[in-house]
């Protein structure tokens, strides 16, 4: 379902002149829509820019009518902790510190946090502290997402 969501919000957000970062559904009982969001021009998403956008999702999702029952919409930006989930976004950030954790232990360990080396075929590439390169797979990846440091700080765009 999380796919189709993707290929009904990601043009409505382009048409906005934002792009897609993550679509999750949360809950049980009580459903939570969770869209994030950033800005095209790498700028820092508003809070008026997230309601924008909340105006425009919500006749969309009510006609295609995708997810069973009732629930709440929450439209946020990436924030500085930024989740990193495509092949892209690995590229992207390459340089960056980062934080991922894994769904299995590799090297005995579920938590990493260095810099992004960018892709090594379908495997990320981090620098952990002594400047050890580990591979992690991508299908290994339960999550990631950039850490704060100096290089990336509140207010600060992200892109090189």
């Amino acid at each position: 379902m999380t796919k189709d969501l993707e290929g009904l919000i990601a043009p409505v957000l382009g048409d906005l002149g934002f792009a897609l970062v993550r679509v999750r559904l949360t809950g049980r009982q009580r459903r939570t829509l969770q869209i994030m969001a950033e800005r095209a021009d790498g700028e820092p998403v508003t809070v008026g820019e997230c309601a924008r956008i909340s105006r425009a999702l919500s006749p969309v999702l009510d006609v295609a009518d995708l997810i069973a029952g009732g629930y709440t919409l929450e439209v946020s930006s990436t924030g500085v902790d930024r989740p990193l989930v495509t092949r892209a976004d690995f590229e992207r950030f390459a340089g960056h510190p980062a934080e991922v954790r894994t769904a299995e232990p590799i090297d005995g360990r579920r938590r990493f946090r260095g810099r992004l080396g960018g892709l090594d075929g379908d495997a990320i590439v981090v620098t952990l502290d002594g400047d050890d390169a580990l591979r992690i797979p991508l299908g290994a990846i339960a999550e990631a997402r950039l850490a704060v440091s100096d290089t990336l700080k509140p207010g600060r765009p992200a892109h090189r």
